[in-house]
């Protein structure tokens, strides 16, 4: 142990990371990154109840959610540079007190005013954390074992993001809503402890200041666009307040990419994306995390709305993926380590795109084990290999010093891709519902007036309601259609999804090769 000559009078660092030190970076990067991922979908399984207690509306009930979403992806770029200039560590520890806080401001909501902007505060937080946790891996383990950490990593932070739905429908039936908020806290001061007590600092000492201009731009173009995304569907893409978001974004665009170009410590330097494997390997994030995003958050619609399942029976569907993305990324960050990360990036997207095909065959009926086992199991496999050396090749890619801004900008880059597939699919799930269900409905002999009603219902897609003034025989007709009309537009949306993971494998086959560091 030696002195370093900070600031704190007599703070001992190791002269090098031991193995127990690497450990306790591993630990609690991936605490606290679980504690964020895990919370973007615990919730979820909540606002029914949630909704009841507080008598919140349900634009109040979609905005706990778009509060979150929306302060996370805005503020992921300035979290990685914050980050590089500031100290890892402190920003870690930062991100996570702030997230704690917003939890127990969530658990203690007195009204849902009050809840969205506790909900809002936890998505800073995790802005700060998220890529903060991978800076600390990439800064504080060498090269020739960060691929297996980063393994650790993803298998853990994407098993506790999917096993959100089935701890959050646990928490809700044994306690309250308000239980998977408070669950955080504890997580957090855990994390809290390793980080102050095992965890070094480090920062780029070449990062000279933060780009104000270049935060701000860039959180209002991301800004606009995903509250234009997330808002269009409700208020209409013609509604003032929508094309007024859009209009922000695309004077923030060309803003962001010029300020940033004649920044002298710009928070996304340009010429990072020179490196022909970072562009790739981004743009390979970009088309795989559109389509995994989008399936996921269809996915439970089809297992409730028309397969009958239950909250946590559609959380436990998940579980063969979970457990395939737990058990083999640490081996597929090992294989990448070897072999270089391209036979591993060509391969994964491949197996997902199998996956979402498989999602395409089941009709509204059959069981769990010949419909939706074999797609869940081919699609975990395909992201199992994937995640561990993607994330590998994006950190080295970019540069040692440059891990924050390297895994904010991926980051962002993942959850950008989740909201932009959302609101596309939404649109394409919609016109193939609608072409389904309407040939279905004229062949019933409906009266004029029903099918009226009907059109007023499809924008809910298999939540549309059947019209109690129907008798019993065609009440159960209705409800059939209803779900064979959602089958065939989730059936478009898995071949889609399909579509995209071939693309991603291509942009691995293309721009990855064994080795490349920088180009």
């Amino acid at each position: 142990m030696i002195y370093d000559g900070s600031y704190e009078r007599f703070r001992l660092v190791p002269a090098r990371n031991s193995a127990a030190t690497e450990f306790w970076i591993l630990a609690a990067s991936i605490l606290g990154s679980s504690m964020a991922f895990v919370d973007g979908t615990v919730v979820n399984v909540a606002l029914p109840v949630l909704q009841q207690d507080l008598g919140a509306t349900g634009a109040e009930v979609q905005w706990v959610l778009e509060a979150y979403l929306l302060t996370l992806s805005a503020l992921l770029l300035l979290g990685g540079s914050l980050a590089d200039r500031l100290g890892r560590r402190r920003i870690f520890a930062s991100g996570t007190a702030l997230f704690a806080g917003a939890s127990i401001g969530c658990a203690l909501a007195p009204s849902t005013s009050w809840l969205i902007v506790s909900r809002a505060v936890q998505g800073v937080g995790g802005a700060l954390l998220i890529p903060t946790s991978l800076a600390l891996l990439g800064a504080g383990i060498p090269d020739e074992r960060r691929g297996r950490a980063i393994g650790k990593w993803s298998a853990f932070s994407a098993a506790t993001g999917a096993f959100g739905p089935i701890l959050g429908g646990w928490l809700v039936q044994v306690g309250s809503w308000r239980s998977v908020f408070w669950i955080n806290v504890p997580i957090a001061l855990a994390t809290l402890a390793i980080t102050w007590l095992r965890v070094p600092e480090s920062r780029d000492p070449q990062h000279t200041g933060l780009d104000l201009p270049g935060t701000t731009s860039a959180t209002l173009a991301l800004g606009g666009i995903v509250f234009a995304l997330l808002e269009g569907p409700r208020f209409g893409f013609g509604h003032p307040l929508i094309l007024a978001a859009l209009a922000a974004a695309t004077v923030a665009v060309p803003m962001f990419l010029r300020v940033e170009r004649r920044s002298s410590s710009p928070m996304v330097p340009l010429d990072i994306f020179r490196s022909r494997t970072f562009s790739g390997a981004n743009a390979l994030t970009l088309l795989l995390y559109a389509a995994l995003g989008a399936m996921l958050f269809f996915l439970p619609f089809n297992l409730i709305q028309v397969h009958r399942y239950t909250p946590a029976q559609s959380g436990a569907a998940l579980l063969p993926a979970i457990a395939l993305i737990s058990l083999l990324s640490g081996r597929s960050g090992r294989l990448a380590d070897r072999y270089g990360p391209r036979p591993s990036l060509v391969a994964g997207p491949l197996l997902a795109a199998l996956g979402y095909a498989l999602f395409a065959l089941p009709d509204a009926d059959g069981s769990y084990w010949t419909s939706f086992f074999p797609a869940v199991t081919v699609l975990g496999l395909g992201m199992a290999v994937t995640v561990a050396p993607l994330t590998t090749t994006v950190l080295r890619s970019a540069g040692a010093a440059r891990f924050g801004v390297a895994s904010g900008i991926n980051n962002a880059v993942s959850r950008t891709a989740s909201l932009l597939a959302i609101a596309g699919y939404a649109i394409l799930a919609y016109q193939r519902f609608r072409q389904a269900l309407e040939p279905r409905l004229a062949a019933l002999g409906l009266s004029p007036e029903v099918l009226r009603q009907m059109q007023h219902e499809e924008r809910k897609l298999a939540a549309a309601t059947v019209p109690a003034s129907l008798s019993p025989e065609l009440q159960h007709a209705v409800s059939s259609a209803i779900g064979d009309a959602f089958v065939q537009a989730f059936r478009l949306l898995a071949l889609v999804s399909a579509a995209l993971a071939i693309a991603a494998s291509l942009m691995a086959w293309i721009f990855i090769r064994r080795g490349e560091e920088r180009r």
